[in-house]
């Protein structure tokens, strides 16, 4: 598959490996819902799995999502990567039953790349922000990763 001239096609087998439910994102209750150039959404179902001992969403939950977003978002740029750093400020506590991320690219450069993510609650406010730090492995080989 080209990727510059498949972009869409790309995309839906992305999010159809990213939200296979062997991923470790699948078990985690996140899902990858959107994919477009630098940028990537998703949301996290919260389950009892996922709460703190005080009943709010568990900050490494929020991470998780935060990073799989970013990482997706990353794949965009045809980008084989990891994740080399990450910073989070959590805002206010997170409590509702969906999370929901949106990350975008600061920059995109041939080693790393370094993406925004916003976790907000169903109305909208803001929970957490975060800078996500990746490290370039190569060119995404299509065929291998679309592929479950």
């Amino acid at each position: 598959m080209d990727f510059c001239n498949n972009k869409e096609a790309f995309y839906q087998d992305a999010l159809r490996r990213v939200n296979h439910p062997g991923q470790f994102s699948a078990y985690s209750g996140i899902t990858v819902t959107r994919l477009d150039e630098r940028y990537a959404e998703g949301v996290l179902d919260v389950t009892d799995k996922n709460l703190n001992p005080h009943g709010i969403v568990h900050g490494g939950c929020l991470c998780t999502l935060a990073d799989t977003v970013a990482g997706m978002a990353v794949v965009t740029c045809g980008y084989k990567c990891v994740t080399m750093d990450s910073t989070m400020s959590f805002l206010r506590p997170a409590t509702s039953s969906r999370i929901f991320c949106v990350s975008r690219a600061k920059k995109v450069g041939k080693t790393v790349c370094v993406f925004e993510a916003e976790l907000s609650d169903p109305e909208g406010k803001l929970i957490a922000c975060g800078t996500y730090t990746f490290y370039v492995l190569g060119p995404l080989e299509l065929e291998k990763f679309s592929q479950s």
